[in-house]
């Protein structure tokens, strides 16, 4: 799929600020250019980097699987099927940089950053200048994209503007181990239940290896909280040593179960597995699975040798703990991003409380798409609620304020089917069909075309 810049009107639109150049950034940016609006986009880097970014290039990722599923019974395959058919660039990027990785859409991330920089550096209406923004512009419509990892003058600004103090959580990166350091006298080549082929590399437990690799982790030394800040874990990508205090059989039944994965020496599932999969397109690199932690540095490359398969693992990347900062949408904002108490303001990405790449690209994707049309004083026209789109947007404005959390995208946010009874993945299936259709009625609406697309 290549990326070509949406059509432009011939009218620009009024100005548009973005500030952040990540999925969000990059994708609102897009938009809003391809309605015509002259863009500004600010990104720190490389003037300042944050703890868990270190390349210059726009659209930075962390983890070469950061897109997740690619089926329909996911709802993060069908909003991503979603983005695609209204002209996204990031799936577009993903697209031409995807990596193998079983039923997953991966992605070569260094390739992955380069396209989006060069898209969105190229495009005749948006120009991207390199500085940190620490206070918002005073006049003018802005779409604050500055991701979970908002730096701190930038946090303090936000939460003056939102009223309240904005809310966090922390959240764990995991390891990236060199492909030729493992030892495949222990590991395999397979994917669970043989789908998708050899993608992973599987490193077998028994059930003697497995308790002292528990016991190991919950003696870990793990790098400790500040004094004045709350750690609170976003279930999805909990810490690996937290899983394991939660019950000595947790990560047995969590990311190192052994289901479908039986080892080709002895015909058997192991005790327990750890899975590692391609991080990179050469396949050079490979990322332990379900591996987020925050144990220090000694204590991972201690630790994590004690695999089978590791012995001698060469680190690339160890884990990191950072924290995510979103703000309390529900509360704070419109069903069409706009910060309530200042309307020139739009929010984009997980600062608004979506969790995920996929997720955080979606939001950027509506802020520009919203933007130009509400720069000019005009209404906008949301995604049906049957959508993943919609039901995003549905998320953000329709929870409870209280105790709200970030989200990933799934079938739970989305209206359920009426009278119908099926199998759960017949209904997650039947709820995609469904959301495609409605999603193609909105985007030919003549509301929706008013969009530029």
């Amino acid at each position: 799929m290549i990326a070509t810049p949406p059509s432009v009107n011939s009218d620009a639109s009024p100005p548009i600020t973005i500030i952040g150049g990540g999925l969000a950034g990059c994708e609102a940016a897009w938009q809003a250019a391809g309605a015509g609006a002259e863009v500004t986009l600010f990104e720190m880097k490389p003037q300042r980097f944050s703890p868990a970014h270190h390349s210059p290039n726009l659209g930075e990722l962390v983890c070469s699987n950061s897109l997740r599923g690619a089926g329909m019974n996911n709802a993060v395959g069908c909003l991503k099927e979603e983005l695609r058919r209204c002209g996204s660039l990031i799936m577009a990027a993903a697209d031409a940089t995807e990596v193998p990785a079983g039923g997953a859409l991966a992605v070569d991330r260094d390739a992955f950053a380069a396209y989006l920089t060069e898209k969105v550096e190229a495009h005749p209406r948006i120009r991207v200048r390199r500085e940190e923004i620490t206070t918002l512009p005073a006049e003018g419509t802005v779409i604050v994209a500055s991701g979970p990892l908002t730096s701190e003058p930038l946090s303090q600004e936000i939460a003056r503007l939102t009223g309240s103090e904005h809310l966090y959580f922390y959240d764990a990166i995991a390891p990236i181990v060199e492909a030729d350091s493992i030892n495949f006298d222990r590991a395999w080549r397979a994917s669970r239940y043989g789908k998708g082929g050899d993608d992973y590399i599987n490193c077998p437990l028994s059930k003697e290896e497995y308790f002292a690799f528990v016991e190991a982790l919950k003696a870990a030394e793990k790098v400790p909280a500040r004094d004045f800040e709350k750690m609170i874990h976003f279930e999805g990508c909990m810490p690996i040593e937290e899983m394991a205090v939660r019950g000595d059989l947790t990560l047995a039944f969590g990311p190192m179960k052994p289901v479908g994965l039986p080892d080709p020496r002895t015909g058997r599932e192991p005790f327990a597995v750890i899975q590692l999969r391609q991080d990179n397109r050469h396949a050079t690199l490979y990322n332990l699975v379900g591996f987020q932690t925050k144990l220090t540095y000694p204590e991972q490359r201690r630790i994590f040798r004690t695999i089978p398969g590791l012995e001698n693992a060469v680190f690339a990347r160890l884990g990191n703990v950072h924290r995510n900062t979103f703000v309390n949408a529900p509360a704070c904002l419109n069903r069409s991003l706009q910060l309530k108490s200042e309307p020139r303001i739009l929010f984009a990405g997980q600062i608004t409380g979506v969790e995920g790449y996929v997720e955080s690209a979606a939001c950027g994707f509506l802020a520009g798409l919203f933007a130009p049309r509400l720069a000019e004083g005009k209404s906008v026209s949301f995604p049906p609620p049957t959508t993943a789109l919609g039901a995003l947007l549905a998320h953000l404005a329709d929870s409870s304020p209280e105790g709200f959390q970030p989200m990933n995208v799934n079938y739970g946010l989305f209206p359920p089917l009426e009278g119908r009874k099926m199998k759960r993945a017949d209904r997650r299936l039947a709820m995609a069909e469904r959301a495609l259709a409605d999603l193609g009625e909105w985007w030919r609406s003549p509301d929706s075309k008013q969009f530029a697309h």
